[in-house]
């Protein structure tokens, strides 16, 4: 009995829905279809990428201090002495040597090595390794230091060796 009332209810309303009446909408769809049509912009135009060629790379950087030398002993510039442009760089060539810090050395059969603190982690390097952006080589490894010869621009077209030190740092 619910069946039957429950089938006879939606069979009413379902004959109420009168789908053959839409001419307010066959109306509406006609003034949309009677706008004139919108125009799309064009792309705009393409501007070609140009690259730049960095041509300060072998002065020094801004960001470091200036090479200092007294006036009176100012050393000129050997022509002899200049770094090796076409040898590929090292990675701790990267970064500067201040960044750096000796924190230990190492041996073996095959030689000493130093470890060195600094560019993101502890790196081991040996006598003839490269570090930091002045072309520096290592010269010599003990255990409480490490002695490195960079070549650096004298200012007049001449590069002059200068050399440096890492010493050991002690933990406190």
């Amino acid at each position: 009995m619910l069946f039957r009332s429950l089938l006879v209810f939606s069979i009413v309303a379902l004959s109420g829905c009168d789908g053959s009446d839409f001419s307010d909408l066959q109306v509406y769809m006609d003034e949309v279809r009677a706008r004139p049509k919108g125009e799309v912009e064009p792309l705009p135009k393409f501007q070609p990428y140009e690259s730049f060629a960095y041509s300060a790379a072998a002065l020094r950087s801004p960001f470091q201090p200036p090479v200092k030398l007294e006036v009176a002993d100012r050393q000129k510039g050997s022509k002899d002495v200049k770094p090796d442009e076409t040898r590929t760089k090292q990675f701790l060539e990267g970064f500067n040597i201040e960044t750096f810090v000796m924190v230990g050395t190492l041996a073996n059969d095959s030689g000493a090595f130093a470890l060195v603190s600094g560019a993101g982690g502890v790196h081991r390097v040996r006598v003839g390794d490269y570090l930091g952006r002045n072309h520096g080589r290592i010269l010599a490894i003990d255990e409480s230091k490490v002695d490195v010869i960079e070549i650096v621009p004298d200012g007049e077209g001449g590069w002059l060796e200068r050399p440096r030190s890492l010493s050991l740092k002690e933990r406190s």
